[in-house]
């Protein structure tokens, strides 16, 4: 039986100072934790039993996903001592696994076509890993795999001198030949045991590693600029709904106004999503905002930003773009008129222009 493995314990360091007081797979994207999309594309491919490696935001991913069966699941939660890299995770796991084939999947990572084609080929297939690849513009920043002839011959974690731009995506099939090649090595520079350093003990061992090139979109949004980029991603196929109050204003576009939502004198240019219980008033809300939850945006402007629950952006003259606002911030505006702003604010953070 397939299993899934779910990393959801790194610190998000590049996220900060959202993730000083959220897990980072929590973020949302499109109002939904990153993490979930993950978990569903693991339902959606027939993988039910998933474990969920955690660390110190275990009790916030737990409150979240709770057993998983909201989901479609069945979640075991697994503690790793500490952030000591992928392949540490992976033997953290292994009783968990107790030698089945499993998919592993970063939880700060999405995928626009899913898993399930790549899972369907994996159980069909006798290799002992399957990798998923995609051309980027950045390799040095990501493990790189090195081909030829169709055939994974190196991997190297970030390299200072690419010898390829083929990125590994942050999905990953093993069977349990991993265990093994996971306890084989030695920690890095870095003072953790890399995926890409296990994966390339199975090449020595002469054992098959098979690769898969990406073509759809695929994101790692452990930053600021990869989390917005994967909120219009999400947007752009946004199916429109309109259940909440619309009042003396216009919405246009591809737009999702949840239960209990108002906009009120206000112009809303999809594709966007506003949340529950949130109140749009006297305000413009543009192209690519995801607005969570009791958001007020009231005499301001917001466009391409993510809103997280229960915060607030009043009496501001220029638009507020590019954005990421986290839980219970509040953005006023005193004194003087700066004529434009972008923010990466933290959780339950005020802020006051002068």
């Amino acid at each position: 039986m397939l299993k899934g493995l779910v990393l959801s314990g790194g610190a998000g360091t590049r996220l900060r100072p959202i993730t000083h007081t959220s897990a980072k797979q929590l973020v949302p994207v499109a109002n939904r934790p990153v993490l979930f999309y993950g978990l569903e594309a693991l339902r959606e491919a027939g993988v039910i039993d998933v474990g969920i490696v955690v660390g110190d935001t275990q009790a916030e991913i737990e409150a979240a996903v709770g057993d998983g069966s909201a989901l479609g699941l069945r979640v075991t939660y697994i503690r790793q001592s500490a952030p000591l890299g992928l392949a540490h995770a992976v033997l953290t796991a292994e009783e968990y696994l107790d030698g089945s084939p499993f998919v592993m999947y970063l939880g700060d990572n999405l995928l626009r076509d899913g898993i399930t084609a790549l899972i369907d080929r994996f159980r069909a297939a006798t290799c002992d890993a399957l990798i998923l690849l995609q051309r980027v513009p950045n390799p040095g920043d990501y493990g790189v795999a090195e081909l030829d002839g169709g055939r994974v011959v190196r991997l190297v974690e970030k390299p200072a001198v690419p010898r390829s731009d083929l990125a590994l995506v942050g999905v990953y099939m093993f069977s349990p030949a991993i265990m093994e090649s996971a306890k084989a090595i030695r920690p890095s520079g870095r003072g953790e045991l890399e995926i890409t350093d296990a994966i390339q003990h199975l090449i020595d061992r002469g054992l098959v590693v098979e690769p898969h090139e990406v073509t759809g979109w695929w994101k790692d949004t452990g930053r600021l600029e990869d989390m917005l980029e994967a909120n219009r991603l999400v947007l752009d196929v946004l199916e429109p709904r309109l259940d909440g109050a619309i009042e003396d204003s216009t919405v246009e576009g591809r737009v999702v106004l949840e239960a209990g939502a108002r906009v009120v004198r206000s112009a809303v240019r999809g594709p966007a999503i506003i949340g529950a219980g949130a109140l749009i008033e006297d305000a413009y809300i543009g192209p690519y905002s995801a607005l969570s939850s009791g958001v007020v945006v009231r005499r301001a402007e917001v466009e391409h930003s993510i809103l997280l629950e229960d915060s607030r952006v009043e009496d501001l003259d220029a638009r507020v773009e590019s954005s990421l606002i986290g839980r219970g911030a509040a953005i006023g505006r005193s004194g003087a008129k700066p004529r434009a702003y972008r923010f990466m604010v933290g959780d339950s953070s005020s802020i006051g222009l002068v």
